[in-house]
């Protein structure tokens, strides 16, 4: 979760679970609905003069009932429309994944280490990467320059939350791939009841 404008705090009560939203800044919060239903949802943190309609619902459904819902839709996963929006924004141009672009590969980077220019590992998480695209020049990945234009106020706070969705998606699509091609490499032959596993 995060917040475009002032600090938010995501209350549930029958959940009894609350989580504050930072602009800028992505949280999570977790939680395990056991009653189908509609439970209210409020900011419980004063946020400016609207705070008051800061309200929602929490729609709990049975799993069969969720499905269908889930099938409903033709929106498509938000890691779709962020490849869609990495491309119309050219982002592939710099960020390739068959050579060395002008800006480090994306693919399998989410959830890793990344080497700064000025010596500092971080991990490259949902706070990195939105940071990278609205002030790239802030934390340069060793061995590139600082030349990725700014995104800031060029793409909504949804459009960001899609690019996100993309790039973590393309970590998950290099280990399903990792895994496939260690498992086709696999030795034959050999006795699967022995213990040995591929992994």
């Amino acid at each position: 979760m995060t917040s475009q404008d002032a600090i938010h705090s995501f209350y549930v009560p029958a959940f009894r679970m609350k989580q504050d939203v930072l602009p800028g800044r992505y949280t999570v919060a977790w939680f395990r609905a056991t009653k189908p239903g509609t439970y209210h949802l409020f900011c419980a943190e004063y946020c400016g003069t609207q705070h008051s309609g800061m309200i929602g619902s929490i729609v709990v459904m049975e799993p069969a009932q969720f499905e269908a819902w889930m099938g409903g839709g033709t929106t498509g996963p938000l890691s779709a429309t962020g490849e869609k929006i990495f491309a119309e924004l050219g982002c592939a141009t710099c960020h390739r994944t068959d050579t060395q672009g002008r800006g480090p590969n994306l693919q399998g980077v989410f959830g890793k280490a990344v080497l700064l220019q000025d010596g500092r590992t971080i991990t490259a998480d949902e706070n990195y990467v939105r940071e990278s695209i609205l002030d790239p020049g802030v934390k340069v990945v060793n061995g590139f320059k600082p030349v990725m234009p700014t995104f800031q106020g060029l793409v909504s706070e949804e459009q960001l939350n899609a690019l996100v969705a993309y790039v973590k998606s393309l970590s998950k699509s290099t280990e399903a791939g990792t895994k496939t091609s260690a498992a086709a490499t696999a030795p034959q032959g050999k006795d699967k009841t022995a213990g040995s596993q591929v992994q």
